[in-house]
């Protein structure tokens, strides 16, 4: 990306206040901590001239499920996207998984345009980008359909030094990760010991492990909820829970110890499970009055503005309730009754929990207009229309001939639902952004893939074409930051905190390798606001709890913090 770039050293002052008011800090976000010094890179980010007022979506060269004559449960759950920059230019590549074949890797050349590159590896459920042994160079990690585990394609771009950015590109060669051998459907990466590298938490999926011949999972030792702790390259691996319905994991503080918390979402009738990180070892807690019955991602962020963390979770609700839709809806609802436990807190339906500030949480999803986005899969919180506040974006659909056999060719179609955030974490359908998009729906990630500053989105369908919906909403200004942490071998500092304090209020974010429904996040974090914004100070939070600050960052700027 040719950019120009400057590098400014910074000091770490004592004082976490603003010449203009002093903002109350998140209850997740705690400074002040130690302080430490780093330098920035600063890059322009230059708006596209492209403004139709809404999303124009584009077909990407990669199908999923096509191979198949007749897709059944539990092909249907299809695969997911991963975003990150993988040949270090400074933009963000794609990596694509295939329920029914090779996975590819998109490399970013630029103004929306990818060239396309198998990878050999076959029946991936989840994808992560992330730099698995720290050098430097991030590396490509599936999850798998049945028996098979996790794959580790390790970036070999960093064995010799290149010419130039773009001579060639990096390739990648299976590598097997010693220690991490247990089934795997979902992951999550991040540092959940403290210990300064990256770990890694599976879920197997035990509907789809009784369909490859394992009558009894929970009796398999290789099936549960396994916790690898990496040290020094090997791995040691505990497992929390040997029944397992998992379809998504989330690594976050839920309970404001500022240590990540295991939040594993499990399909069916068994209940989602926390693990909180002792010096006992793990204990699982039960945090949640409600949940989703058959949760099928989770999702966070700071959607008022206001310090209190949002946790969302999808499931099978429709939106639409008129007796035709319902009519196609009503013959697998019947068979999906959920159990009747008395001390059960599982519904139907999207749970959108909100934090009390004491530790407690609230399901307010109906309340805020979320509860019902039909049969929904990934999720994400993102500031599509640079306002200030995270809106929300569902994608959904179903193709089963088992299930919907009543219906042509066994699909339920459906509009993926956007929400613009109204400004004080409640929701409204956003139909004027053009996001309704009927193509089954899978995996999801956002991420500025043009550099023009705001978020796109890229969903792996299920038998169709991959999409890139492109924002042309043209509105508001952004921040956008990279980090770098040369003192751990978390180098791009997964799990860090962010506070961007201006004169509208203090907007939050945090770093991700993975999340949603098997896929991948950016370790990049944006943050959109009107265009005639302040911006007072960023506040670091890495993840040993160190504090950086700086002072008054430009607007449509990427930050590279190296710590």
């Amino acid at each position: 990306m040719p950019l120009a770039r400057y590098v400014i050293p910074l000091l770490m002052a004592g004082c976490l206040c603003s010449a203009h008011g002093i903002h109350a800090p998140a209850a997740n976000f705690s400074p002040p901590g130690r302080p430490v010094a780093a330098t920035i890179a600063a890059s322009p980010l230059i708006k596209s001239t492209a403004c139709s007022g809404a999303f124009v979506t584009h077909r990407l060269d990669f199908t999923t499920g096509m191979r198949l004559r007749e897709i059944g449960t539990y092909i249907s759950n299809g695969s997911g996207v991963a975003a990150n920059d993988l040949d270090n230019d400074g933009d963000l590549d794609l990596v694509f998984a295939s329920v029914d074949g090779e996975g590819e890797i998109h490399w970013n050349e630029g103004d929306l345009q990818f060239t396309s590159a198998p990878l050999d590896d076959r029946f991936a459920r989840g994808v992560a980008i992330v730099d698995v042994d720290a050098d430097g160079w991030r590396d490509i990690v599936f999850t798998h359909r049945g028996r098979d585990g996790v794959s580790y394609w390790r970036n070999t771009g960093g064995d010799a030094p290149r010419p130039s950015p773009l001579a060639t590109r990096p390739s990648f060669e299976r590598t097997p990760l010693p220690g991490v051998d247990h089934y795997a459907y979902a992951m999550a990466w991040g540092d959940v010991d403290g210990d300064g590298d990256l770990d890694l938490v599976t879920g197997s999926y035990g509907a789809e492990l009784k369909q490859h011949g394992i009558a009894t999972p929970e009796n398999d030792p290789r099936a549960g909820v396994v916790v690898h702790l990496q040290h020094n390259g090997a791995w040691d691996s505990q497992v929390l829970a040997h029944h397992a319905e998992t379809l998504s994991i989330a690594l976050l503080d839920v309970t404001g110890d500022n240590r990540p918390e295991i939040w594993v979402a499990n399909d069916f009738a068994l209940d989602d499970n926390v693990w909180q990180r002792t010096d006992h070892g793990w204990v699982q807690i039960h945090p949640f009055p409600q949940t989703s019955y058959s949760t099928m991602t989770t999702e966070w962020g700071d959607i008022a503005n206001d310090g209190r963390r949002a946790l969302f979770t999808t499931d099978m609700n429709p939106y639409d309730i008129s007796p035709r839709n319902l009519a196609a809806w009503v013959p697998v609802l019947n068979l999906l009754v959920p159990h009747n436990r008395a001390d059960d807190v599982q519904i139907m339906a999207n749970v959108l929990l909100i934090g009390d500030g004491r530790g407690g949480w609230q399901n307010q999803a109906t309340a805020r207009g979320v509860d019902a986005s039909g049969w929904s899969w990934d999720a994400r919180l993102g500031d599509l229309d640079q306002d200030g506040y995270l809106d929300l974006y569902v994608v959904n659909g179903m193709i089963a001939a088992d299930l919907f056999g009543h219906l042509p060719n066994g699909e339920l179609i459906e509009e993926n639902q956007a929400y613009r955030n109204r400004g004080n974490g409640y929701f409204e359908r956003a139909s004027q952004w053009q996001l309704a998009a009927t193509a089954s729906g899978r995996g999801m990630i956002m991420a500025d893939l043009d550099a023009d500053g705001d978020l796109d989105i890229v969903v792996n369908n299920l038998r169709g074409f991959a999409q890139l919906h492109e924002n042309q909403l043209c509105t508001g200004a952004t921040l956008q930051v990279d980090l770098r942490s040369s003192e751990s071998h978390n180098l791009s500092a997964i799990g860090a905190q962010l506070a961007l304090y201006t004169d509208k209020g203090v907007l939050r974010r945090d770093v991700r390798a993975s999340g949603g429904y098997l896929s991948g996040d950016p370790a990049r974090v944006h943050f959109g606001f009107p265009v005639q914004t302040r911006l007072d100070r960023l506040e670091i939070m890495w993840p040993d709890g160190a504090v950086s600050v700086i002072e008054t960052p430009s607007i449509n700027t990427l930050l590279t913090v190296t710590r």
